[in-house]
């Protein structure tokens, strides 16, 4: 099984959105075949909180245009990582620090990448080379899906 055509869909437009707010580390995994509760993954990164809260912003906004409200929301207040999710796909916007504690790359490195837009792509791999995630670090205590133990 892979990421439904509407999975893809709304990862683009929210990576589109993310990119838009100068999100960096932009990267979106197809974890249809490990997780039954989601399609994909949009993992993205921002320098700090008010651009995670600028960015957050954004991607509800593209995604409401395209008609589809998040099932939930974690860590707002917070603004160093977001949960936004949309059954279909989770999208994870971290404070850079987070990013590179958490490593969630490394927990789903051996999952599919879905090809993002070449805009958004290049954004995306700027923001590694830049010194963004380098998928080096502890995971911590979390399961690394965002949705912690059960």
């Amino acid at each position: 099984m892979t990421a439904t055509d509407r999975a893809v869909e709304l990862v683009e437009i929210a990576a589109a959105a993310a990119a838009d707010k100068l999100a960096s580390d932009i990267i979106a995994y197809d974890v249809s075949e490990q997780l039954v509760i989601t399609d994909a993954f949009l993992l993205c990164s921002a320098s700090n909180d008010r651009q995670v809260r600028s960015i957050v912003d954004e991607i509800e906004e593209k995604l409401r245009q395209a008609g589809v409200r998040p099932a939930r929301r974690e860590g707002e207040r917070e603004a160093r990582w977001v949960l936004l999710d949309y059954v279909d796909i989770v999208i994870h916007v971290q404070h850079a620090e987070e990013r590179v504690y958490y490593s969630l790359e490394r927990l789903w490195k051996d999952c599919p990448v879905i090809a993002l837009p070449e805009p958004v792509g290049a954004a995306g791999a700027a923001g590694t080379a830049a010194g963004g995630a380098n998928g080096r670090g502890p995971v911590g205590g979390r399961d690394g899906s965002g949705f912690g133990s059960r």
